[in-house]
């Protein structure tokens, strides 16, 4: 069974987007592929052919993953997030207490990741560390590097 993911309503329409891209021009451009290599002769020791149906299976996967999320996602209300705690969608102000570092970040769902601009998954370490923690709560994160100490300076939208 899948999960729910909460999404902006610029990640959703972005994701839609994508889907409908690989549905209409991605199938159409594969189909291109096969019918040339199918010109060229024999199938049985056809590379072309081959590379070309082989493409034709990981684009319908990716699809059907895409389907799937698309399916299970929700826009999340921004009015109706509670900014005493860190949830989905929430912006975070956050110091990392070795080197004084501050740092904003902004939890949305793994596909709208995006780390130059800011926003962090949820299911990252970072991002699983600050889920529910409130304003001047330290979190203590397993990180690939270590054991890092955050404490929430501010949360907003």
């Amino acid at each position: 069974m899948s999960k729910v993911s909460y999404y902006t309503k610029e990640g959703l329409d972005k994701l839609k987007k994508e889907l409908n891209e690989l549905k209409t021009k991605g199938r159409t451009d594969i189909a291109k592929q096969i019918a040339e290599a199918r010109d060229k002769g024999d199938l049985s020791e056809n590379a072309e052919y081959d590379a070309a149906k082989d493409a034709q299976g990981l684009l319908e996967l990716k699809i059907s993953k895409l389907e799937e999320v698309v399916g299970n996602a929700r826009v999340l209300d921004e009015s109706k997030i509670d900014t005493s705690k860190v949830s989905v969608l929430s912006t975070v102000k956050i110091k990392n207490n070795k080197n004084n570092a501050t740092m904003v970040y902004t939890l949305v769902a793994e596909e709208e990741a995006d780390l130059k601009s800011g926003k962090i998954s949820v299911k990252s370490p970072i991002g699983k560390g600050l889920l529910g923690k409130k304003v001047g709560e330290k979190a203590k994160i397993d990180v690939p590097a270590g054991k890092m100490e955050f404490e929430i300076l501010e949360i907003s939208i």
